[in-house]
């Protein structure tokens, strides 16, 4: 089975069906992904509102390559990420129609976190990283800057993975440019976890405490976002070295908050096999 033979719905049976999953499963927060989730847009534009009412924090993220309704600049609880693939050069290639120029157009008046991932090709070039992140930080509608660093499944060597001389050149410069842009969202912990990322999904807290559902709206992609066999030893996403950093912090100073996350997500699970009908086994997700 391939993602392109799930069933995609649209009109009133997605607007439902996201629904009938967030009442259900009654998420704090919720992460409408792609693809390009952009490409439902006027269902988006009416469930938004109405994710919005049940208290859930909705977060969007899109390449941009539409405009963003109006409607939504402003609102509380609702981000907008643009994923942006490194420069205009390399992301217009990689990501037309969603170009620099059209991204530009789409995001006036919205105020946006700009989503990078990192390639081994980027850090070919000096000062690539610098370059990225003053021309973003410099864009008013930029909210916030995230940058993450290529995860590969296991067993591929696909030529955007950074060597590891790559990636300690990585964390030395995000160092560096959080400190001259504030813009960069990212904190110190949260960046020298890159140096030591989560062995496995059982030791990644991002993997254990989100739900990962597919266009179905049904199939749990596991064991995390990626799906198939993520290299964890290599993961680079910028969530999941951001709970690892939260982890690390230890409540009076004695007990890792991991622990407690650890716990709770056991207790959790043990509870949902109680409480639920058994489920057929998901079978993973192979996109192309």
């Amino acid at each position: 089975m391939t993602l392109r033979q799930l069933r995609d719905f649209q009109g009133d049976a997605l607007i439902n069906g996201i629904i009938e999953v967030v009442d259900r499963l009654k998420p704090l927060h919720l992460s409408i992904v792609g693809g390009d989730p952009l490409v439902r847009y006027r269902e988006l534009e009416a469930v938004v509102p109405m994710l919005l009412k049940r208290g859930i924090h909705v977060q969007i993220v899109t390449s941009a390559f539409r405009p963003i309704t109006q409607a939504w600049a402003g609102r509380d609880h609702l981000g907008i990420v643009v994923s942006i693939d490194g420069l205009e050069a390399e992301h217009d290639v990689r990501r037309a129609p969603a170009t620099y120029k059209r991204i530009l157009a789409n995001i006036a008046g919205h105020k946006i976190t700009v989503h990078c991932t990192i390639t081994s090709q980027m850090m070919n070039r000096p000062d690539y990283l610098r370059e990225f992140i003053s021309f973003w930080s410099a864009r008013e509608e930029t909210r916030k800057i995230w940058m993450s660093i290529f995860t590969p499944q296991r067993g591929d060597s696909p030529v955007e993975v950074l060597t590891p001389d790559q990636r300690a050149r990585v964390i030395a410069e995000l160092l560096v440019l959080r400190r001259e842009f504030p813009k960069l969202d990212m904190a110190e912990g949260l960046i020298r976890e890159f140096e030591h990322p989560p062995s496995s999904p059982e030791e990644c807290i991002f993997a254990k405490t989100t739900h990962t559902i597919s266009a179905d709206l049904k199939t749990k992609i596991q064991p995390c976002q990626f799906g198939g066999d993520p290299d964890c030893t290599q993961c680079g996403c910028v969530a999941s070295m951001g709970l690892a950093a939260v982890g690390r912090y230890r409540l009076g100073g004695l007990i890792p908050l991991k622990h407690i996350m650890s716990v709770s997500a056991r207790i959790g699970a043990a509870f949902e096999r109680r409480s639920e009908p058994p489920q057929p086994t998901p079978f993973n997700i192979v996109t192309g």
